[in-house]
């Protein structure tokens, strides 16, 4: 089995975001894999397929993820 792209980890975020955060540790640690063998620094999120797609909710998402290790951004 081959280890998930950035986008695959991606995808498991949101999916674990409309879970209630099901497992997200997880799949942040697999995102954070995904980046480091692709090269990438940090994680783009589409704010339009988050949960909490506010101000509020994105910096909190971006404050949880960078302590383990993930810098997230949002396009548009």
């Amino acid at each position: 089995m081959s280890e998930p792209t950035v986008a695959e980890a991606t995808d498991r975020i949101y999916q674990s975001l409309q879970n209630d955060n099901m497992d997200i540790d997880l799949h942040i640690a697999t995102l954070k894999a995904a980046l480091a063998r692709a090269g990438q620094k940090e994680a783009v999120f589409d704010p339009a397929r988050l949960v909490q797609n506010n101000r509020a909710g994105r910096k909190f998402m971006q404050a949880y993820f960078r302590q383990r290790g993930v810098a997230v951004v949002f396009k548009g």
